[in-house]
């Protein structure tokens, strides 16, 4: 009987994909904790994904090794920054990690991952035209507030990154 569940680092057991799902419960808990949108919503979910691809990218194969967890949240912050070309680094990452897969090293967490990835890019969102605002950056002086009657449809990672960095912000 094969074991029911394993690091994925026994030989023939079942492979848990736990880095993901340790960034995925980080992410609930930060926009949780935040309180920005109601739990239940599309744009909980959208920010909640792409808070737990950023945690899980950033983090790398080894989320207990290396940086002090202030040094992580810096990271974070750094990625999901405006400006920050953050899909380019997202495909860039994963596939650096599916390159290592098809050179034997098995990542369990790759496949939750790249559907994460592939659900926040085909999922439209409609959502404030913020008409290139710089909403998670309130040092920045706005002329004129957003027309929140105006909406667009936007993918689901557009809204969930500046979701994301404000929780990081409130963590």
């Amino acid at each position: 009987m094969r074991p029911g569940s394993t690091n994925g680092t026994s030989g023939g057991g079942l492979a848990v994909p736990m880095a993901w799902l340790c960034a995925e419960y980080t992410a609930d808990e930060m926009l949780r904790t935040a309180a920005l949108v109601a739990p239940d919503s599309l744009e909980f979910r959208a920010g909640r994904q792409t808070l737990a691809l950023t945690i899980h990218l950033c983090d790398g194969a080894d989320p207990l090794a290396g940086a002090s967890p202030a040094a992580r949240v810096d990271d974070w912050l750094a990625v999901t920054a405006y400006g920050h070309p953050w899909p380019e680094w997202v495909r860039e990452r994963l596939t650096a990690r599916a390159e290592r897969e098809r050179h034997g090293r098995m990542d369990p967490d790759l496949a939750l991952a790249a559907g994460a990835w592939r659900l926040l890019r085909g999922t439209q969102l409609l959502a404030t035209d913020l008409g290139g605002l710089e909403p998670w950056h309130p040092s920045r002086p706005v002329d004129t507030p957003p027309n929140e009657a105006a909406r667009v449809w936007m993918p689901a990672w557009e809204l969930g990154l500046p979701l994301g960095h404000l929780a990081i912000h409130l963590w």
